[in-house]
């Protein structure tokens, strides 16, 4: 402190000289109107460059702001679109309820790790299960499928993503219905790969490729890709595609968890079937 007071004192006449300087422009600028309309004119250009700096800085500071808003958006859009209810036939039985039962409820979450280079690749959320999430629940962002919840805790969950061994999605090829699996080779993070797809099957390339809805975990219709290029092995029934993937795995912020309130249900019936 007594070295600034020290150095101010030494070089006082400088800090009043600018002081006066400014006192001198604040007053032309205000009390002459073709003078400030010149000089404001003349620094446009450096006041536009700061306010657009500031304004880039601002963007940045509260984009995490606006990011968290829009995933909240889409959740709550999803929590009300036709995807998240199941039809269901009342013609014979008539009842006071809707046709539209809720079927799924769209949980945000947020991404706090990520893993795109390994050969078998993770997710951390900042959600558990005191958020109403559990194993098996699907993982999708605003571009289409993320990955399946593995294990949960009360305030996290860890998400086997899409680029991993064990991947094996019931995807459907959009324009011809065809049904295959979904899987990662270990490669570019950024392709996947659509398996036993009959080799009969017309394959058009930029196709979308989508969930197929036969799993109780996806629901029908998510965004997986499109169709880069395929390949028929001589002699195979089946046909193997490249297929990009929408969502880009390195880039991955909020998420949304899907619970299906008939999972239970349906694994029953499915267990069933499987002992018969």
């Amino acid at each position: 402190m007594r070295n600034l007071l020290a150095f101010i004192w030494k070089y006082y006449f400088i800090f009043l000289f600018v002081l006066l300087e400014i006192i001198a422009f604040i007053i032309i600028v205000n009390s002459s109107y073709y003078q400030g309309s010149s000089i404001l004119r003349s620094t446009g250009k450096v006041t536009g460059t700061i306010y657009t700096t500031y304004s880039n800085i601002s963007d940045y500071l509260f984009l995490n702001k606006a990011n968290r808003e829009l995933a909240e958006e889409n959740t709550a859009l999803h929590n009300q679109s036709r995807q998240a209810y199941l039809i269901t036939d009342t013609s014979t039985f008539i009842t006071g309820d809707s046709i539209w039962d809720r079927q799924y409820i769209f949980i945000m979450a947020k991404v706090i790790s990520n893993t795109t280079s390994k050969r078998n690749n993770y997710l951390l959320l900042n959600k558990g299960k005191k958020h109403g999430i559990d194993k098996d629940m699907a993982v999708i962002n605003q571009s289409g499928i993320v990955g399946i919840i593995n294990e949960v805790s009360n305030n996290f969950s860890s998400v086997i993503s899409v680029l991993h061994g064990r991947t094996g999605i019931s995807a459907r090829i959009k324009p011809n219905n065809q049904v295959g699996s979904l899987t990662w080779d270990g490669g570019n993070y950024r392709r996947g790969l659509l398996k036993d797809i009959p080799a009969h099957t017309e394959i058009i390339i930029g196709d979308t490729v989508v969930t197929s809805g036969y799993s109780h975990i996806f629901p029908e219709g998510i965004m997986i890709g499109t169709i880069h290029d395929y390949e028929i092995e001589p002699g195979s029934k089946v046909t193997t595609i490249k297929i990009n993937f929408s969502v880009d795995f390195n880039n991955i912020y909020y998420v949304e968890v899907i619970k299906n309130l008939y999972h239970e249900e349906q694994d029953i019936l499915e267990k069933d079937a499987e002992v018969e």
